[in-house]
């Protein structure tokens, strides 16, 4: 059996990559072969299965002949001996046999170890292991990836504590980090399999619930499909490929949530893919589709003009097509759908082939830029990192595992963010002076509280006066480590000037130890009701006298022509006369 998976692995290199050294991938068979002979995996499997399986998984997204050899190699270094004598000749001998590069990749893969949920310490640890290894070459997660996808399908084996602990790191930390490298294949199936052995019950729910609306689907698609064709043809556009995907239970049972568990919501569980051989022909195919199936509003989605912050390309229409089926279609070209399909290896792949010939070997093949600027602010985090393991690693969950959203400027410019963040993210995003002045915000075109959550696709405007200044209060809200770092060290900056307000905040704590600490003041207090703009406390709002609000009455806040803030009860009849609803904010009482 071993000896037939290698031969398929060979087959299929042979296929996708000509310049395979397939003499190289043999000869790193036979070496770990020979290190994990007599060695069972807990299915009573000889392990040497896992290695080619991992290896195969990784012909599967066609990188080259080193990368597969250091994947049949991966656990050479850590296959359970102590004996350290024995573990430093395998080292030398395993770098004399295949050279430096192929040493080193190992190395890299074994140096990561495994991540445990036994402490946020050392998952922090071995994430920062991690980055440090992919930013140096792509290939040692890509291998991780392999590793981990082969251990998830095996999975069974394993006792059911340390299945949900495998699980549970692979949905938190794998599948999210094959989604940023833009891995859709790899990504989508470890989040699969990890939902089957998290919520075994609501997995086994949502299969038996879709596998007949699947069939019909695929049924239905297969019946249209020669009549789209037909059409494109009619305006000469010539598809490379037209076929379906079901879409992945987790992902669909995470948009279920969304829809109230109706499936009827969900119009692409079962999607229309067309390949084409170009960008203008995706554009033209979207134009034949609008002409003879009329689309559902906002249900167009251009990821060509504007990719996602992983590459993903394409473009999506959802329309009422034959017998008024609501039908989700995707269009993309072929190098756009191979991207989609293995991400940031698609990228390696294209230069590792135009090169042929002429290519200059490398030890290390540095990630690329543009792709991987993420891990580069991912390092500087670290060297700068004044948060708890705790808070730096929720942080890096937000900011780097989380699903994005595009934010625009007024000028266009897209920003990519966090799903939650806030204009103050936004802003501090922009520039830290923008932020540290930031004192309001307008989401298209609205005056909206500064801890408002951003939506996909909004303009933003940021509202600066020189005088503003950050407050403590949006730490509770701002979701970005940038956002967070950049008011602290404004704060830590400022504490000295601040000395004088703190011992007067200590004074208050001291007479009033059951309150809240109240902000202090150089003027006496005025006891009479005062209300502020949600969000900042810091914009001066005036009572209205036609209503006279009083609290806990509720309250609307109104932008007057000089850019005051009037507050009035909501039931106002001069609040109901305002047609102008831009002008109108949310307020609130003061709880002191």
């Amino acid at each position: 059996m071993p000896q037939e998976q290698l031969q398929k692995i060979l087959d299929k290199c042979k296929t996708s990559n000509p310049g395979c050294d397939l003499e190289l991938i043999e000869r790193a068979y036979n070496f770990a072969e020979e290190v994990h002979r007599g060695q069972k995996r807990l299915s009573g499997e000889p392990y040497i299965i896992h290695c080619l399986a991992a290896a195969e998984i990784i012909a599967d997204l066609k990188i080259d002949s080193k990368t597969l050899a250091a994947t049949l190699l991966h656990d050479v270094l850590d296959d359970g001996d102590d004996d350290k004598t024995i573990m430093e000749e395998r080292e030398r001998k395993l770098e004399k046999e295949f050279g430096k590069e192929i040493a080193t990749l190992v190395k890299s893969v074994t140096k990561i170890g495994k991540i445990k949920y036994h402490g946020v310490e050392r998952a922090v640890e071995n994430l920062c292991k991690m980055f440090l290894a992919i930013a140096e070459d792509i290939r040692v997660i890509l291998i991780k990836f392999a590793d981990r996808l082969h251990n998830m399908r095996t999975l069974a084996a394993q006792p059911p504590e340390k299945q949900k602990r495998i699980a549970l790191e692979t949905l938190e930390i794998f599948a999210p980090l094959a989604d940023r490298l833009g891995i859709g294949r790899i990504k989508g199936e470890l989040e699969d399999l990890s939902f089957q052995y998290l919520m075994p019950g609501e997995y086994f729910w949502l299969v038996n619930q879709v596998h007949d609306q699947f069939e019909e689907r695929e049924r239905y698609l297969e019946r249209i499909t020669p009549d789209l064709k037909k059409e494109l043809l009619k305006e000469n556009i010539k598809p490379l490929q037209i076929f379906w995907r079901a879409k992945h239970y987790h992902s669909l049972y995470r948009k279920l949530k969304r829809y109230e568990m109706n499936l009827n919501r969900i119009y692409d569980l079962v999607a229309l893919r067309i390949i084409v051989p170009t960008i203008e022909d995706c554009y033209a195919t979207l134009g034949v589709i609008h002409k003879i199936w009329r689309p559902l509003p906002g249900r167009i989605k251009d990821y060509i003009a504007l990719p996602k912050p992983n590459g993903y390309q394409s473009l999506h229409t959802t329309v009422f097509s034959q017998g008024g089926k609501i039908t989700e279609i995707q269009i993309r070209t072929l190098q756009m759908h191979e991207e989609a399909e293995r991400g940031i290896a698609a990228h390696w792949y294209y230069n590792e082939q135009k090169g042929l010939g002429t290519y200059i070997k490398r030890i290390f093949v540095p990630a690329p830029e543009k792709e991987l600027k993420w891990i580069k602010q991912m390092q500087e985090w670290q060297k700068e990192m004044r948060e708890s393991p705790e808070e730096f690693f929720q942080s890096l969950k937000i900011d780097f595992f989380k699903n994005r959203i595009f934010i625009f400027t007024p000028q266009g410019d897209v920003i990519d963010l966090p799903e939650g963040a806030t204009p103050v993210d936004f802003a501090f995003h922009i520039h830290s002076e923008v932020g540290v002045h930031c004192q309001g915000a307008r989401v298209d075109g609205k005056m909206v509280a500064l801890d408002t959550s951003l939506q996909n696709g909004q303009v933003v405007e940021i509202i600066t006066q020189k005088n503003a200044r950050p407050s403590r209060d949006w730490l509770k809200f701002v979701r970005t480590h940038q956002a967070k770092d950049r008011i602290r060290q404004w704060l830590t900056r400022h504490q000295e000037k601040l000395s004088g307000i703190k011992e007067t905040e200590e004074e208050v704590k001291k007479e009033t130890p059951k309150q809240e600490p109240l902000r202090p003041i150089s003027r006496p207090r005025v006891l009479k009701p005062i209300a502020e703009v949600a969000g900042d406390a810091k914009i001066t709002t005036t009572l209205a006298k036609c209503c006279q609000p009083q609290p806990p009455q509720p309250i609307r806040g109104y932008i007057t022509l000089n850019q005051r803030i009037t507050v009035h009860r909501a039931n106002c009849h001069n609040l109901a006369k305002i047609k102008d609803n831009s002008r109108l904010v949310d307020v609130r009482w003061k709880a002191e």
